[in-house]
């Protein structure tokens, strides 16, 4: 079992995100830590195309991952929707015994400076936990009249916190990389799923994302240390966040300073969609008109 690998669930349409993500990683991976990527078993073939063979990765089946837990019937990725089953089959990935710590990344991910295992791993061995209070983003979304963002993610925490009996501050982790240990999902496993006969399909929901459940079996199992870090990656939930950051001067070069890559979330730029069907002309027209207006916003 390796100590530490990258781990990425993708599929058709972010494969274009994905090559992205590989070309930086095989740019700026110092230590070489290896690479393992997942995708349904009928989609390998399309993978490989479009990555090419100048890339190094490790290609595994999401079938793979959903038969390593002996619980789950085959085929349950098929009764959910395609962000829960993602969800669930990232953070079963430690099931295979490939490693005993895994950064998940996704496919929209872009490392932006040179990494390697002691971003990661503590010089004792133990894993970093990417956990905070999520403060700065939470004014930032107020201060621009987005309190119904605060108010959703705080919810969220709090119904993952009721489920383990926890009381006190809400913790995130919103972003990847997530610094996921095997320790930590095999203690969420042992000591809360299978004495309740449940499995990590039965509590993944859009009401207890996989994020708050990794954070909250830490904090109640504690099968690791707790070696807090902050966000590895700075994110752009929403377009008219990055325009305002753009406009008080923020830029990828300057980043590097403070983060180790960038994320443009996929749900509002969406032109590295693979497979999507061309939008009308008066769709793109609108779409542009409404990211225009929004970028206007940024600076009222």
């Amino acid at each position: 079992m390796k100590d530490l690998v990258l781990y990425c669930k993708s599929y058709r349409r972010d494969f274009l995100r994905l090559k992205r993500l590989l070309e930086s990683i095989q740019k700026y991976n110092v230590d070489q830590i290896p690479l393992y990527i997942s995708t349904p078993q009928d989609q390998c073939e399309e993978l490989k195309n479009i990555l090419g063979s100048n890339i190094e990765y490790h290609w595994v089946s999401d079938e793979s991952i959903i038969a390593a837990n002996p619980r789950v019937k085959a085929g349950i990725e098929k009764t959910r929707s395609g962000s829960l089953a993602q969800q669930a089959i990232k953070s079963e990935f430690w099931r295979l015994g490939i490693s005993e710590t895994y950064v998940c990344l996704d496919s929209d991910c872009i490392f932006l400076k040179e990494f390697g295992r002691k971003d990661f791993i503590a010089p004792d061995g133990n894993p970093y936990t990417v956990i905070y209070q999520n403060k700065e983003f939470f004014q930032l979304a107020i201060d621009r009249n987005h309190s119904k963002v605060v108010e959703n993610l705080c919810l969220e925490g709090d119904r993952v916190k009721a489920l383990f009996g926890r009381n006190g501050p809400n913790y995130y982790c919103p972003c990847p990389p997530f610094i996921w240990s095997a320790k930590v999902w095999r203690s969420l496993d042992e000591q809360f799923l299978i004495p309740k006969d449940l499995t990590f399909w039965d509590i993944s929901t859009t009401d207890h994302p996989e994020t708050l459940l990794y954070l909250e079996a830490l904090l109640n199992f504690q099968a690791i240390p707790l070696k807090p870090i902050e966000q590895l990656f700075r994110i752009y939930y929403y377009d008219w966040q990055f325009y305002l950051l753009q406009r008080l001067g923020e830029s990828e070069n300057r980043l590097t300073k403070n983060y180790l890559g960038v994320i443009y979330q996929s749900n509002w730029d969406s032109d590295l969609d693979l497979g999507v069907p061309e939008k009308s002309l008066l769709s793109r027209a609108n779409k542009k008109v409404k990211r225009f207006l929004r970028y206007l916003q940024s600076y009222l």
